[in-house]
């Protein structure tokens, strides 16, 4: 059966609801008010109703809730703009033609680099053992050395890159369920007051509702005729307990 969502509870907090009316139906028998949960009502005829008065119950913790929502919001702001914010290397990095191209030249560089060191320290190395020694022997060991300057740096830089990446996001990761933060403490209190003014008063006006039960059996269905369907009595949320407003007639 699908339940429509209150006008003032976001879809993502829909499940944060289900688990407060659940944990109220499964300490039902903490409350000596509600005694009759299983007896007058089943435990899912009292959750059926619940969730069809989604909008209703939720009504009685709507300051909780909307400063719960606020607290979240600004949250996952300052979330997206620590992430959005580059630094310097990635501006300079995405300058000659986007994260992929950097990403290869980072790579690449000080490979092509170091080998074309190796290779002209080599050659310029071999001919300069020659009697005489070719002319050009001295600029190839120059060239060597200039690639491998050109390595050293590729790798520098690759391994600052690394670094600043790895710090910005340990930076940036937060716990999920931190205990003692703003928003745990506002998703708690919006739980305590859905809770104590919205799922408890509304579970007690509908038993109070509900008619007590028979101590004689039901006759049996007669022939043809299918079992009688089971009732849930329709509540009146005026209890004095209840914090939420008058259900409108249209």
């Amino acid at each position: 059966m699908h339940m429509n969502v209150a006008p003032h509870l976001l879809t993502e907090d829909r499940a944060e609801y289900e688990r407060v009316l659940d944990d109220a139906l499964r300490n039902a028998h903490a409350h000596p008010d509600l005694a009759g949960a299983g007896t007058r009502l089943s435990t899912a005829q009292l959750r059926a109703m619940a969730l069809n008065a989604t909008a209703l119950i939720t009504t009685a913790a709507a300051a909780e809730y909307d400063h719960f929502v606020k607290v979240r919001e600004q949250f996952r702001e300052q979330v997206r703009a620590t992430s959005a914010v580059p630094d310097a290397a990635e501006v300079l990095a995405a300058g000659p033609g986007g994260a992929g191209l950097v990403a290869v030249v980072t790579v690449l560089a000080p490979l092509l680099a170091g080998t074309a060191a190796v290779i002209f320290l080599l050659v310029g190395g071999l001919l300069r053992m020659l009697d005489p020694a070719p002319a050009f022997a001295d600029a190839l060991l120059t060239a060597g050395l200039f690639f491998g300057v050109v390595a050293a740096a590729g790798l520098l830089w690759a391994g600052a890159g690394l670094l600043v990446t790895a710090r910005r996001n340990s930076a940036t990761e937060v716990p999920a369920e931190a205990p003692d933060d703003e928003l745990s403490r506002a998703r708690d209190a919006w739980r305590a007051a859905l809770l104590t003014r919205g799922v408890l008063p509304f579970l007690r006006t509908a038993l109070a509702a509900a008619p007590a039960p028979s101590p004689y059996p039901a006759p049996p269905p007669s022939p043809g005729q299918g079992p009688p369907a089971g009732r849930i009595p329709k509540v009146g949320f005026s209890g004095p307990d209840f914090t939420g407003p008058e259900p409108r007639s249209d």
